[in-house]
């Protein structure tokens, strides 16, 4: 099954992020506007009208009782079903199957009793099958295993996640993208973790490798926890799908590192010359060394 990973849903069903609102609703607002309906997709070019919101949904409840979580697991799914959008059951094998699921995602401590290729057996050959993932290790053991597509985080600190092993950055993403592109199977990929309408677009520039940038990003609190999920959705879907201001305005893009050390020089000759205001933000491991390299300028 092809997927459009650009806008990966992860729900969060407890007060702190919830709130008081209905998952139902809240899920149902953020897929009304996605673009997958042949229709909306014909209407969105036609009328150069933007028309995007939420392409994956993945169900994520670590305290219900199976029954609840089947309950809920087969509202989602007609929800995104009546929307063509895969609804993703987190972690349960057996829910996902109950409910006939586009496919699971599991993380790394289910990769040690079900790994995708027992999942894989279980749900289908046809249903999607995802890993969470934050080393390279774990990424190439994925992959052989027969990821469909990897989650890659935690980019930053979350409160919806308190568990979280590592914090890799964009960096950190960008070294995974760079290191499974020579395996041969190069699958889909997604950041997860802090990731929101304010850093979602120097997430996607960041972590891109040389030959491989994410697919999409996943979300909690930036749709979960908005006051209009739906409008959260598509400024999201807006922000992954549209060039970078900060690359657009630019006569000379950086496209690499490289690129960026063959600009240093006429940078620095620029400050030389035309005398622009700088505002030097530092801290006090490095304020001497700043300083030096300001008055040097």
């Amino acid at each position: 099954m092809e997927v459009d990973y650009s806008v990966y849903l992860v729900t969060d069903s407890t007060p702190a992020i919830l709130g008081t609102t209905n998952l139902e609703d809240v899920v149902r607002a953020a897929v009304e506007g996605g673009m997958q309906h042949p229709f909306l997709q014909e209407f969105s070019k036609s009328s150069n009208s933007m028309v995007g919101g939420v392409s994956v949904v993945q169900y994520r409840d670590k305290h219900s009782d199976t029954s609840d979580l089947i309950k809920t697991a087969q509202s989602l799914r007609a929800i995104c079903k009546q929307h063509a959008v895969p609804l993703i059951i987190n972690d349960r094998v057996d829910v996902a199957l109950a409910v006939d699921a586009d496919g699971v995602h599991l993380g790394q401590t289910d990769m040690e009793t079900e790994d995708p290729v027992i999942a894989r057996g279980i749900l289908g050959s046809q249903k999607t099958i995802g890993v969470t993932v934050s080393s390279l290790i774990e990424a190439v053991r994925a992959v052989e295993a027969g990821a469909d597509y990897l989650g890659i985080g935690t980019v930053y600190a979350t409160p919806t996640k308190e568990d979280t092993k590592a914090i890799i950055g964009p960096i950190g993403v960008r070294d995974i993208l760079d290191g499974i592109t020579g395996l041969g199977n190069i699958i889909p990929t997604v950041a997860i973790g802090g990731i929101n309408a304010k850093n979602i677009q120097r997430v996607m520039f960041k972590s891109q490798a040389k030959r491989k940038r994410l697919d999409g990003v996943a979300v909690v609190s930036a749709i979960i926890a908005a006051d209009d999920p739906k409008a959260a959705a598509q400024e999201l879907r807006r922000l992954v799908t549209e060039q970078p201001g900060f690359i657009s305005g630019q006569s000379n893009p950086v496209k690499s590192v490289d690129d960026l050390l063959r600009q240093v020089n006429a940078v620095i000759r620029d400050l030389g010359t035309k005398h622009p205001l700088c505002h030097n933000m530092t801290n006090l491991v490095v304020q001497n060394f700043a300083a030096n390299v300001a008055l040097a300028m």
